[in-house]
């Protein structure tokens, strides 16, 4: 869905398919029919935005085979569908019953990732609305940080500078621009904005910024005012942001606590867990959990585990509640919420009047910023802010 910013851009909302598991072009057909597709006849909308994950071989097909793309492009309008953002993190096997560290495979010193990425950016220049000029992919933050050496890291920032050069030749072919943003998670070499901000200002292209999880951010304890702040200043572009929450437990060592958190035990994904104190800044990297020292089993955690932004996690009973009181308020992008934030914008944009509202959260008052507008294709629906 669009949604139209006071300061006259367009918002673009957007579903994230990555969530129903397609390998094949023809999996990603019938996830467009079984999911998206009734999602926006239960929204009552005209037009919903996606924001597709393409498996390799999904990829590779779409480009290498016209007629399939423009089928896709079809199956699309056909269904009321638009995708303006694709999902480049996940190389393919994400639906698989044991995902964990095979997700940051292959990483950006090895030639596959360029070359996928490659593949999404000049899809997603085909797939882009008629009236839409920019595109964003999300992708892998280099690596996971294991065994990521000089030498890998060496391939990693020529293989970036290479993929900006043949964004730069999408947009000269196509006139669509695509942005690619390395999105930081915990364990990764990129495993906070902190941590972008070196090797994107030594890429230092406008189509090369960060893509910012706020539940990636949470688990880290960055602060998101500080993060925002820093990042405006090194001028990375901020090209794209994805809404979630991640889980806190203020007192781990609880027995019910950790009873609260044994219930998001799952074996398909990692929950890398951290937990940090007053006297680290948000920058630095936060003490690990649980299996840290001692002191660290009585300061709060947060788990990498994608919860909902509207409500509480489920199951779960108080002692262990989302991280919401410290979302940040990011730039207006395709999430995968109901919930669109937005804050102080990308460098060279000019800064949007908002409506703030504010709520206590501990110690301290952080405004929230939340847009206040209707969507551009309908009435608002309900559910949404």
């Amino acid at each position: 869905m669009r949604f139209r910013h006071p300061d006259g851009s367009t918002v673009h909302l957007a579903y994230c398919t990555n969530v129903h598991p397609a390998e094949t072009l023809d999996g990603v057909l019938a996830q467009l029919r079984d999911h998206c597709e009734p999602v926006r006849r239960r929204l009552g909308r005209d037009r919903l935005g996606i924001g597709l994950w393409l498996a390799r071989d999904a990829a590779a097909a779409l480009v290498t085979d016209p007629a399939a793309l423009r089928g896709l492009r079809t199956e699309l309008d056909r269904r009321g569908l638009e995708v303006v953002t694709l999902n480049g993190f996940p190389y393919q096997g994400f639906g698989a019953e044991e995902v964990k560290y095979r997700v940051y495979r292959p990483d950006w010193a090895d030639p596959e990732r360029l070359d996928h990425t490659t593949s999404l950016a000049r899809v997603l220049a085909q797939l882009l609305p008629d009236d839409v000029t920019d595109g964003t992919v999300s992708t892998l933050p280099l690596a996971w940080r294991t065994a990521y050496d000089d030498t890998r890291a060496a391939r990693s920032r020529t293989a970036l500078r290479t993929l900006a050069e043949r964004l730069d030749v999408v947009a000269e072919l196509t006139g669509r621009s695509i942005r690619i943003g390395l999105e930081p998670e915990p364990g990764c070499t990129v495993e906070t904005t902190a941590d972008a901000i070196g090797p994107l200002t030594d890429i230092g292209h406008e189509r090369i910024g960060i893509c910012v999880d706020t539940c990636h951010l949470a688990t880290s304890f960055e602060d998101p005012h500080t993060a925002l702040d820093a990042l405006t200043r090194a001028r990375v572009p901020i090209v794209k942001s994805q809404l979630s929450a991640a889980v806190h437990a203020e007192h781990p060592h609880l027995p019910e606590v950790r009873e609260a958190l044994a219930a998001f035990d799952e074996p398909r994904f990692l929950h890398q867990t951290r937990t940090s104190t007053a006297r680290r800044p948000a920058a630095r990297r936060p003490r690990r959990g649980p299996h840290g020292r001692r002191a660290a089993r009585r300061l709060p955690w947060r788990a990498h585990f994608h919860v909902r932004c509207a409500a509480p996690p489920r199951p779960s009973p108080p002692p262990s509640r989302s991280s919401r009181p410290h979302w940040p308020t990011w730039s207006a992008a395709p999430t995968r919420s109901p919930a669109i934030w937005r804050s102080r914008p990308t460098p060279g944009r000019p800064c949007p009047e908002l409506r703030p509202s504010t709520r206590p959260t501990g110690r301290r008052h952080r405004r929230r910023t939340r847009l206040s507008t209707r969507p551009v294709d309908g009435p608002r629906p309900q559910g949404l802010p």
